[in-house]
Order: structure tokens, then C-alpha cells, then sequence
């Protein structure tokens, strides 16, 4: 079905209710697991169809954040979430304590009743006031960041559009750009301030209510991580300071020295070598002829997924304002369709996106019709495995995108991909800094994240720039005030895509049928599973981002 043409309906909590009280009566008269799974199957149906209604609500929002009839409709779900979530819970409880669990285990995929564990560990009816406000307050920041203004030569812009232009082969367009952005979030600075206090404050609150010392393991239990922990993580960051920042390091001097720069600064980081900045020679329509050829060329399969999102209007890719200001893909479950929104802004990040969320789309189409529904297509690392390496399986047809330029894109995308991981676990390490430490103040958060910069990028000189040298830069990446603790899972999941691209080079049809059956596993089985299945070192393994520096470096020789 084409997704404008979807309907709408809202899904209320009273309906949500029946269909739990039906639920409930099966449970009751179960004398096996069988009854048990025919209890499941009805709260299924009912949870497809609100996390339908969910999607649908929230897309359009996007679509046009000033549209006033989904603004409502979000700020419905927004308030009833909770409630939907306590009747998850509690039917979870029903699955977990009924006398057939092990009967049930038996006849479900392990994992599903271990996910069941750790989402009983997020909720309690006593937080439901305290999520309705965190939801309206993470629907404030969307808001207000959709619908901020930035003047550059004297004009206005949206951050999603002006952003494209810090990859200018003009150093001064850049530098004036990043000022623009720097002034035009300064003038939202006591907003933006005080949203991440009080998210900070509400989560923190939430956290100690469900009896944990502060947010930070509630927030790994939100993100449903089944495979690893924080102390993990914080190995995985102590291997990126050892082994990836020295390498990022004495990359970023050495293109300071070859563009004939004293330091790298701010507004020269998405710049990789000297001359003209690669950018798609496409216009949007040319972009997805070529997208499709492409990827009827990559394998059937994919084809035909890749006409059947375009037959079915699945694509919106435009800037415009009002429009919320990143990309993502999304579903309709109870149509099983994929969505994708992105922002073109004419720059590389064009393809990155079209490729990135296509791997998302893709992977959720195989966990609708080959998958298990409970597991989907796995946990949020595991989920952006397939978007970040399908970025890397379309290098073979960068030149339909970039033409002559289609080396320096690559050069571009291997190398930014590289240096993305420390920058993503600034990201990280500032959360965990924060909610460990919730009562520090806006000057204190700032102060923590310009030492991060530091320990990771030292490479990286902020120029004086208006108030993105304050260590304000965090304030426009969403996840941290939208999502927490996501962004780890974008930094482990780049060191696995730089790996599928290592494969790649030395056998493509093997790399890509070891892509294809991580994508259709999905959530089965462990993370270090699906990648030891494919012949990808852990990204947790002492030594991982050592080896894979050196083999990005050896790539990136050979580019040039």
C-alpha cells in the first residue's frame, strides 16, 4: 500500500485494555503452552496494531512538525504509553510465572523470554506520571529543534539543510556556516539547558523509583541489551583512546599538512583531502534511478525490495521546514512496511543516508517475512550492523552517484567512518557522565564535554567558534537528549561495517551472502554470535581496533 494512503486511526488505551482483559481470560484457562501461545497470538494482534498507530502518528508528525492534528495524536501517545507499557509488563509477569514457562521455553526462540526478563526491569505503575513527562519533554526538544531557524547569508535555514554545507571545498563558507550554527543555537541556549535538566532530573528520578542508584543501568535495561553490559563498553572506549586516537590522530595532522592548515578545526572535520569536496552529480530523481539499478545489480532480492519501497512511496527525502531534522527509518507493522525519511542537502551524506536506512528498511523487511516477530531484527547494535555495512557493500557503484569524484568519496567515507568512532564515544562517555552525575549544572555538563573532545578528538581545534567552543556541540546530536545510551550501539556497529568492507574487497559475493544471512537472522541469536557467524572479530575483542586501523589505513593508501 502506498504510506500516504495508509490509514489512520488512533489506537486508544481503552482498547488496549479489552484486548489485554481477553488476553488475561486465555491466560486464566491455559492448561498447557499452547493455550499460553494463544493468548500470546492475541496480544500480539493488539500490540500490532498500536505500535501501527504509534508509527503512523509520529511519521507525519515528522513529516510536517507544525501539522496541529498528529502534534495532538503524539502528544496522546506520549501520555498513554505508560499505561500501554504496564499492560506489557503485566503480561509478561503472566508469561514468566505461569506453571507452563518451561513448557513454553520449549517451544520459544530462548531469547524471547530473556528480553521478557529485562523489560520487566524498565517499569512500575509508580513511574507513569514521571514517563508521561520525560515523552512530552523529548517531544519539546523535537520541536523546537524542527523548527529552529539559522540565518546564513541572509537567509533562513533549517539545521538538517545548512549542515550540508560544512562539507564546502571553501573554507571560509565553511567557517561562516559553523558560526551561523553556533549563534543560531545560542540564541535557544537557556531551552536547550534547561530540557536536558529536567530530562536529566525526570530520568534520574524515574531510575531510583525502580531501585537503581541512578539512570544509568536503567538505561541500558531501556535499550533491551541482551549481550552486553557497561563494563563492557567501557572497555570497548578504553581500546578506541589506546588503539583508534592515536591512528585518527596522525590521519587528521597529516590532511591538516596536506591542506595547508595549522590544525584541523571544527569546520574543516568532514573535509578529507585538498581540491573540490566530492558531491552526488545526481538531482533526486537521478539519485534513485540510480539507486535502483544498483541495487538490482547488488542481488534480486534486494531489487525487488528496493522497487517495491519505491512503488510504494516509502521515500522522503527532502529538506524543508518545519520537517523533523535527521533521518531514520521506520515501520508499519501491521502493513509490514518499511519508511524512510532523510534530509538531502546535496552533499555526501546523501548516499550515506539512502544507503544507511535502505540497510535498516531491508533488514526489517526479512524480520517481517522470514524472522521471528519477538526478536525482529535484533538489538539496536545488532540493527545498525545492517545499515552501516550496506553503506560499505555499495562502494562498487559510487561512480553512478560521484562520477570521476567517486575515490574521493570513498576516501571521504572510509576515513570519516573511522574517525566517527571516537566522536561516538564522546557521545557515550558524556551520557554516562551525566547521569552518573545528575546534579551537575549546564556549565559543568559543557566543561565535561569539551574534556571529552580532548581525550578523544586532540586533534580537533574549535577556533573560538561562538558557542560551539563552549563544548556545546552535544546539544544538536538528538540521541543524547531523544535516546539515551543509543549512540554506543552506531560505534560498534561501525567497527563492524569497516570489517564487512575489509571482507568485501577480497571476496565481494562472499561478504555480501555473509551480510544477507546476519540481515534474515536478525535478533535469534547473541550479537557476538551473528558476527562469529560471518567471520567478524567482536568489536569487545582486546586488539580488534588495532588490526582493523591498520587495514582501513592500507585502503585508504590504495585510494589514493
Amino acid at each position: 500500500m502506498i504510506v500516504s494512503q495508509i490509514p489512520y486511526k488512533r489506537y486508544t488505551i481503552e482498547e488496549g485494555r479489552a484486548a489485554f482483559e481477553k488476553v488475561k481470560a486465555l491466560v486464566a484457562e491455559a492448561k498447557d503452552a499452547d493455550g499460553l501461545l494463544k493468548a500470546k497470538k492475541v496480544f500480539d494482534d493488539a500490540f500490532i496494531l498500536y505500535s501501527t498507530a504509534c508509527s503512523l502518528a509520529n511519521c507525519r508528525f515528522t513529516l510536517d512538525t507544525r501539522n496541529e492534528f498528529y502534534s495532538a495524536e503524539v502528544e496522546y501517545y506520549d501520555g498513554v504509553s505508560p499505561y500501554f507499557s504496564e499492560l506489557y509488563v503485566s503480561f509478561l509477569d503472566m508469561l514468566l510465572e505461569s506453571p507452563y514457562r518451561d513448557e513454553l521455553e520449549k517451544k520459544l526462540n530462548p531469547r524471547i523470554l530473556k528480553q521478557a526478563e529485562i523489560s520487566k526491569k524498565t517499569f512500575s505503575p509508580a513511574i507513569i506520571e514521571d514517563c508521561q513527562k520525560e515523552n512530552a519533554l523529548v517531544t519539546e526538544y523535537s520541536k523546537m529543534m524542527a523548527g529552529m531557524l539559522f540565518e546564513y547569508e541572509g537567509k533562513e535555514y533549517p539545521l538538517s539543510a545548512l549542515r550540508g554545507r560544512l562539507e564546502d571545498s571553501d573554507r571560509a563558507v565553511r567557517k561562516a556556516v559553523a558560526e551561523a550554527i553556533g549563534k543560531g543555537l545560542e540564541k535557544h541556549k537557556t531551552e536547550l539547558d534547561d530540557i536536558y535538566d529536567r530530562l536529566v532530573k525526570i530520568r534520574t528520578d524515574i531510575a531510583k523509583k525502580l531501585g537503581y542508584q541512578n539512570f544509568v543501568e536503567l538505561g541500558y535495561y531501556r535499550m533491551g541489551r541482551l549481550d552486553y553490559n557497561a563494563e563492557m563498553v567501557a572497555s570497548f572506549r578504553e581500546n578506541v583512546k589506546k588503539d583508534l586516537v592515536p591512528c585518527v590522530k596522525t590521519l587528521k595532522n597529516g590532511l591538516a599538512k596536506e591542506l595547508g592548515f595549522d590544525s584541523i578545526t571544527f569546520y574543516d572535520n568532514e573535509i578529507y583531502s585538498a581540491g573540490k569536496t566530492p558531491a552526488p552529480i545526481l538531482d533526486k530523481e537521478g539519485f534513485f534511478v540510480a539507486a535502483t539499478e544498483m541495487y538490482d545489480d547488488m542481488d534480486p532480492e534486494i531489487g525487488a525490495f528496493m522497487h517495491s519501497m519505491l512503488e510504494n512511496e516509502a521515500f522522503d527525502v527532502e529538506a524543508r521546514e518545519g520537517k523533523w531534522g535527521g533521518g531514520y527509518c521506520t515501520t508499519f507493522p501491521l502493513y509490514k512496511q518499511p519508511f524512510i525519511l532523510a534530509n538531502f542537502n546535496g552533499s555526501c551524506g546523501d548516499i550515506d543516508v539512502i544507503t544507511h536506512e535502505f540497510g535498516h528498511a531491508l533488514a526489517a523487511h526479512f524480520a517481517f517475512y522470514q524472522g521471528d516477530p519477538d526478536l525482529e531484527s535484533g538489538g539496536m547494535e545488532t540493527c545498525e550492523c545492517h545499515s552501516m555495512s550496506m553503506e560499505f557493500l555499495c562502494w562498487k557503484d559510487t561512480e553512478k552517484f560521484f562520477g570521476n569524484m567517486a575515490n574521493a568519496y570513498r576516501k571521504k567515507h572510509l576515513l570519516s567512518s573511522l574517525s566517527f568512532i571516537p566522536y561516538g564515544v564522546i557521545v557515550d562517555e558524556f551520557q554516562h557522565g551525566v547521569y552518573e552525575n545528575p546534579a551537575m549544572s549546564p556549565e559543568e555538563r559543557k566543561a565535561l564535554y569539551r574534556s571529552l573532545e580532548e581525550k578523544y578528538r586532540p586533534y580537533l581545534d574549535y577556533d573560538n567558534l561562538p558557542y560551539l567552543s563552549e563544548g556545546t556541540r552535544w546539544q544538536y546530536q538528538m540521541h543524547i537528549y531523544e535516546s539515551p545510551f543509543y549512540y554506543i550501539d552506531y560505534c560498534l556497529a561501525q567497527t563492524v561495517a569497516l570489517w564487512f568492507l575489509v571482507k568485501s574487497r577480497e571476496n565481494y559475493k562472499d561478504a555480501l551472502n555473509d551480510y544477507l544471512t546476519l540481515a534474515k537472522t536478525g535478533g535469534q541469536k547473541s550479537f557476538e554470535k551473528l558476527l562469529e557467524d560471518a567471520g567478524i572479530p567482536s568489536p569487545f575483542k582486546c586488539g580488534t581496533l588495532e588490526e582493523l586501523s591498520a587495514r582501513i589505513l592500507e585502503i585508504a593508501a590504495e585510494l589514493n
